[in-house]
């Protein structure tokens, strides 16, 4: 053990902030720091409030952060500013691996773990001071972990500090958050930092690239990032440190980064933790280090002068309709563009190299998405359970939870039988809570157990919970057999996580099979501390096909356990359990349907395009694509797929529009999934009658019969609701009458059973049961609307209302409007008139006859009366007698 590294530790510029900061936590309990990157935020303020330094009073200090590699990272550099090995007075703990002791005051731990904690001991016993550090990323763990130790301070522990620390974040928007009602929030408290000058390099590619969709980044884009890697070596002198979106396109820029003069290492959350080390250790070697968001915040890269940032970030999408959940591709936001910068100038002045133009930059988002606005809730939703506040309504979040996808969680909650359908957590669910796993995971952990053994659901779950490299292939057996004899770093991890998943799902956290009763109501109890009590039982699938033991309550049978045998069907049913909507069955080589409705496809060559069933495990769907493409799935049965998405299972009668004609049939369902059809002789009336309505609205009014008479009708009443409305009905939208289907086509709609029964409904006839018979106005529609117009020679034209929006339209011969001075009208309204040539050609068209008579007229009859001498064209038309007839048959 060495000294204290005084001199590294006074040199540190968060020091002038402390003061500030201790007296802001012993005057309200909470705080916002705002530091820049590289102070000591994150490493001497821990040390300063648990009174390891400074001569304070001796306080315990939780440390939260994002990431593992930051969790260890902050944990090493505190305890060699210390003189000390981790694992003394400082230590971390992450999922799977914990280095503390019983003399250990500051503890750094992820937000998962934090998260975990709270829900086992609310009052989180022992612990004095909380730091959440780098809350400007608002991840929803989180976020999550600030609401709940808000809710400690105000119900159980107001002695309990807290403090939200972030280089770049909404400092007023969190000092409302920790102030929780307060006037004027938590105090804010600044450290300034030594900022050393970036100098921004603007290097957008020489040709358009296409943008990110899903996961796809497209390669042209990487080989640019490469290319301005070299180029930055080149031009620059220090270590280089280029940002990337995921591990895949980490590997690919390496792989173009062959020969160049430096050493070239990837930093991702799941890279070993040596070579973590070695890229946060000082190296007398040039390096070029390419990194995801990890590298962002919380961590000081040695030697790093330059940053080149592809623009590109992962952010979490689900689509709920289709459960489907991946991480989308995004143009990173400006706020991430400038940590991203920063990291150029930590130690000296630097530069940045960003691949996008300096027009774009200002079209980027500001600030990341948070994840409680885009990310499957399903697991925050369980959380918010077991704490008892179901609907998080009670929880001081920086941003409410969208309520479609709050509901959509909860489905999915009451369908592994972790809530009840009012929300509240069933035993079930807490011990679900407690697993550090999604939902599904946890379902298809406790459940897959009694049938294919702890240890393989717990190998598989460990598969499912970190997606296996895409050189695995897409078939979970092979790649659970690869992973079993494999020495890579994926390997190495997954093995970890299987051996922590084997004892958790050892460690009672309720039934490993769903073999509890029926729902019933508990009474409540008082305080949020008393919220894992309130858990009430929740049935779930019965697995016994799958040799799971039994769902009538009584425990699965020790032999029940291994059950299935193959790794086949292991994986099968364990990805099954983890996502029931999406068992699929096949349409076609290749081509399946799932249970939730979306098509599924599967890549050429995949030994899975035979299998007659299948569980899919990962999928994700283009946004112009009608199909998903799988991407991990495994074979499976039919009995298992029944056995686990039994809560999809309905049998009934279907009757519905479908190819243009009624279908009838009994029909039993896994979901969208049809497993038996036949058809049905004599469907209920009331169904034929919806199924007819939807054809109506689907293929439109036209299947029923039309005679011309009906739609001049409609035309003349859709006429008289634009002009007078009031008693007058909407015929002109199709909506607007079949929302009035029982007031028009009855008692014809109810005796149809199929198509050629709609179109034996006179419409006109059905129509004229809309008219304001009851007001005595129906008696006037001739008289507002006729359907005729005598026009002085005597005939009687008919008129079109046929136009939407405009006048009714009277198309007549010239001369046989001779004499009439005004323009006729209907309902008020002037008609437009079509003034036709004596063949019944468009001479003219005019709204107001005596000022046609005045002026048209004379140059349509000097165009015309050459053409037909023998109809008559006299001077003045206004005093002439008006005719359908010629010269000749006048004279006679």
């Amino acid at each position: 053990m060495t000294a204290i590294r005084q001199a590294e530790l006074d040199a540190l510029p968060v020091r002038e902030a402390l003061p500030e900061l201790v007296s802001a936590l012993d005057g309200h309990g909470a705080a916002v720091l705002c530091a820049p990157p590289g102070t000591g935020k994150t490493t001497l303020v821990p040390l300063v409030l648990a009174g390891l330094v400074g001569g304070g009073p001796r306080r315990r200090v939780v440390v939260a952060e994002p990431r593992r590699i930051a969790a260890r990272a902050a944990a090493r550099r505190m305890a060699w500013l210390l003189g000390e090995q981790v694992g003394g007075s400082v230590g971390f703990t992450v999922r799977g691996e914990r280095v503390a002791g019983p003399g250990t005051v500051v503890e750094v731990v992820t937000t998962g773990v934090l998260l975990q904690r709270l829900q086992r001991d609310q009052e989180l016993s022992g612990v004095d001071v909380v730091i959440l550090d780098e809350c400007h990323e608002r991840h929803l763990d989180a976020d999550t972990v600030a609401a709940f130790l808000l809710d400690v301070r105000e119900t159980l522990r107001p002695e309990l500090r807290l403090v939200a620390a972030s280089a770049t974040t909404d400092a007023a928007g969190w000092a409302r958050v920790l102030g929780h009602g307060r006037p004027g929030g938590a105090p804010v408290v600044t450290a300034s930092g030594v900022s050393y000058p970036v100098e921004t390099v603007w290097a957008p590619p020489a040709r358009p690239v296409r943008p990110p969709h899903g996961m796809r980044v497209d390669p042209a884009q990487l080989t640019h990032v490469a290319s301005v890697v070299r180029r930055a070596l080149a031009e620059r002198s220090g270590d280089v440190l280029c940002f990337l979106p995921g591990v895949g396109e980490l590997a690919r820029v390496a792989g173009q980064l062959g020969g160049v003069d430096a050493e070239v290492l990837q930093i991702h959350g799941r890279a070993p933790a040596a070579v973590q080390d070695a890229a946060l250790a000082p190296s007398e070697h040039r390096r070029v280090i390419l990194a995801t968001a990890v590298a962002e915040s919380s961590l000081t890269v040695p030697g790093v002068r330059v940053v080149v940032d592809s623009g590109l970030a992962r952010e979490p999408r689900v689509d709920h309709a289709r459960g489907l959940g991946a991480l989308a591709t995004v143009r990173a936001s400006r706020a991430a563009g400038r940590q991203r910068a920063g990291r150029a100038g930590r130690e000296a002045p630097g530069a940045v190299y960003r691949c996008w133009s300096q027009a774009e930059d200002g079209r980027l988002p500001a600030f990341p998405s948070p994840e409680i606005r885009i990310a499957d809730l399903a697991q925050f939703a369980l959380q918010a359970a077991c704490w008892g506040d179901p609907d998080a309504a009670g929880l001081a979040l920086p941003d409410p939870p969208p309520a479609g996808a709050m509901a959509a969680a909860r489905e999915v909650l009451v369908a592994v039988g972790a809530v009840t359908p009012d929300g509240r957590a069933t035993p079930r669910g807490v011990g679900m809570s407690r697993l550090g796993l999604h939902p599904r995971l946890a379902r298809a952990l406790l459940d897959g157990a009694a049938a294919v053994g702890p240890r393989r659901a717990a190998e598989l779950v460990a598969l499912l919970s970190e997606e296996p490299p895409r050189e695995y292939g897409d078939d979970l057996a092979a790649a659970w057999r690869r992973a079993r004899a494999g020495g890579d770093a994926y390997a190495t991890r997954w093995r970890a996580e299987a051996t922590r998943l084997r004892r958790s799902a050892a460690t009672p956290a309720g039934p490993s099979t769903p073999t509890l009763p029926e729902p019933e109501a508990a009474a409540p109890l008082p305080g949020r501390e008393a919220a894992s009590r309130r858990a009430v039982g929740a049935p779930a699938p019965d697995l016994r096909a799958c040799g799971a033991g039994g769902a009538d309550g009584s425990a699965a049978p020790a032999t029940a356990a291994g059950a299935v045998s193959g790794d086949d069907a292991a994986a099968g049913l364990v990805a099954a359990l983890a996502f029931p909507e999406r068992v699929a069955k096949a349409k076609g080589e290749g081509a399946f349907l799932m249970a939730s409705g979306t098509a599924a496809e599967l890549g050429d060559g995949s030994r899975l395009r035979s299998a007659p069933w299948l569980a899919v495990a990962v999928a994700d769907r283009g946004p112009h694509s009608a199909s998903a493409r799988v991407r991990l799935g495994a074979v499976l049965d039919e009995d298992t797929a029944r056995a686990a998405a039994a809560h999809l299972l309905a049998s009934g009668d279907e009757v519905r529009w479908e190819d243009g004609d009624v279908a009838a049939r009994a029909t039993h369902r896994l979901g969208a999934i049809a497993l038996s059809v036949r058809p049905l002789k004599n469907p209920d009336p009331a169904l034929v009658r919806a199924a007819l309505l939807e054809g109506l609205r689907s293929d439109g009014l036209g299947l029923l019969r039309w005679t011309p008479d009906a739609r001049a009708l409609r035309a003349r009443l859709g006429f008289l609701h634009r002009t007078l409305g009031g008693a007058w009905p909407d015929v002109a939208d199709d909506g607007a009458l079949l929302a009035r289907a029982d007031d028009w086509l009855e008692p014809e709609l109810s005796r149809a059973r199929r198509r050629a029964d709609l179109a034996r409904i006179d419409a006109g006839q059905a129509l004229n049961r809309l008219l304001p018979w009851a007001t005595g106005e129906a008696a006037r529609l001739d008289e507002l609307a006729p359907e005729r117009i005598e026009v002085p020679s005597g005939s009687r034209i008919r008129l079109d209302y046929s136009a939407e929006h405009g006048q009714p339209v009277l198309a007549v011969k010239l001369q046989e409007l001779f004499g009439l001075a005004e323009t006729p009208r209907v309902a008020g309204v002037p008609v437009l008139v079509h003034l036709l040539s004596p063949a019944g050609r468009p001479a003219a068209v005019t709204a107001d006859l005596a000022s046609f008579w005045q002026g048209g007229y004379l140059a349509v009859r000097a165009e015309l009366r050459g053409r037909y001498p023998k109809h008559p064209w006299p001077q003045d038309p206004a005093t002439a007698e008006p005719t359908r007839h010629t010269n000749a048959r006048l004279r006679r």
